[in-house]
This record gives C-alpha cells, sequence and structure tokens, in this order.
C-alpha cells in the first residue's frame, strides 16, 4: 500500500518514518517539489520514501494522513483537488486550533462542527477517519512509551476505513486500545479535548502521557 504524508511538520515526520520502517512506500507533501524539510527527511528514512507536492503525494497514495496545520487543511485539500482524492481514505489528525491571540491555542470551529466534519463535507466521496489528534507525535507510532493501558480513537462514516485505519493503528503501531466513537460527527468530541491537552501538556512538563477510558 502506498501512503501520503501530507505535511512536512513534527507529525508527518513521525508517521512517514514509521510508516517507512513498517514497509510501506511512503511520500511526504508539500506546497513545492523541492520543499527542504521533505527532502531531508527522505533522506533520513530511506529508499521508500519520496517527496513532491500535495497533488502528487495524493495521487501516488491510496492512504493519506492529513498532517498540515488545521487552519489550512481545507485550502490544502482543495488545491489537490477532488478527483485525485476520490474513494480513497484519509487520516485526519490535524486540529482546528487558532493561535494568532498567544497561547495556549483556541479551537475555532463551532461546538456543532468540527474540522473532520468540515473535510468530509467538502469532499464527500472521500473516506474521512478521524485519528491520533488527541496526543503528540511520539505517542502516536509509539503508544509504549506511554506505561499502562491508554486508548486512540477512531471517528468516521465508513466502516471498511475505520477498520483499515484500526488494523494499521494495532498491527502497526502497536496500539491495544482502539475505541470507535462512531460517525465523524464525534471527531468534534476528540478536536475539543485539545485545549485539556494543552493544559496537561503545561503541567506535566512532557508530552509523554495519554488517556484511558474504563467502564463498570
Amino acid at each position: 500500500m502506498r501512503i501520503a504524508i501530507l505535511g512536512t511538520g513534527m507529525v508527518g515526520e513521525a508517521l512517514g518514518s514509521k510508516l517507512v520502517a513498517l514497509g510501506y512506500e511512503v511520500r511526504m507533501g508539500s506546497r513545492t517539489p523541492d520543499n527542504a524539510k521533505a527532502a531531508a527527511w527522505v533522506r533520513q528514512a530511506g529508499a521508500r520514501a519520496s517527496q513532491g507536492t500535495f497533488a502528487s503525494a495524493a495521487e501516488f497514495a491510496e492512504l493519506l494522513f492529513n498532517c498540515t496545520q488545521g487552519s489550512v487543511s481545507l485550502e490544502v485539500l482543495k488545491s489537490v483537488g477532488e478527483a485525485a482524492l476520490r474513494g480513497k481514505v484519509l487520516v485526519d489528525v490535524a486540529n482546528p486550533l487558532d493561535s494568532s491571540k498567544g497561547m495556549p491555542p483556541v479551537l475555532y470551529t463551532a461546538p456543532d462542527d468540527s474540522l473532520g466534519e468540515q473535510l468530509q463535507r467538502a469532499f464527500p466521496d472521500l473516506r474521512v477517519v478521524k485519528a491520533l489528534n488527541t496526543m503528540n507525535c511520539q505517542v502516536m507510532v509509539d503508544p509504549a512509551r506511554v506505561p499502562g493501558d491508554h486508548d486512540v480513537f477512531v471517528s468516521g462514516n465508513d466502516a471498511e476505513a475505520k477498520a483499515l485505519v484500526t488494523k494499521l493503528l494495532t498491527e502497526g503501531f502497536g496500539w491495544k486500545h482502539v475505541i470507535d466513537l462512531g460517525d465523524i460527527t464525534t471527531a468534534r468530541g476528540t478536536e475539543a479535548f485539545l485545549p485539556l491537552w494543552l493544559r496537561l501538556w503545561r503541567s506535566l512538563g512532557s508530552g509523554d502521557f495519554n488517556i484511558h477510558v474504563t467502564k463498570r
């Protein structure tokens, strides 16, 4: 399976490197075909890694990870175009955070909306799965960094897409507890967790933490 990483930041690098290590062909996409950060990642990641524009990466891949800043995610996907995205699975790990007024950033979406829903509305033939947006990038790809039981969540309208992502999370990344929250509207809940996550990060002084849901 060919996988695209949209975005060249820490999250994209962590996910891309893990996926290459698992044996996948991975293309990192950015606004330009010769992005310096993407080129550095390709040199480090090895023969299965490549780079290109957002459109090139999307056309190359069967599965995509949206690792762009939430504020530009919709713009990025529009630059790719509907035809290159049709029928593909997009794992949306971005969050709708606005830091224009300082730190910590705040959510810019309304309570009855989410970034995941916005992407799904804009591209109805794209199979959006919200996941991995409630933790830092090191924990995303190495859940054993946090001892004990803890959870990752998936949201999406397409059951087959969620099953594919869940298999990658468990068999590839090593997650033991995946909670399917339901359709894409449930992304409102995981995105709304970010203001608390940011305050926990500041209080704990580390991003190596996660949450676990227990029930009777």
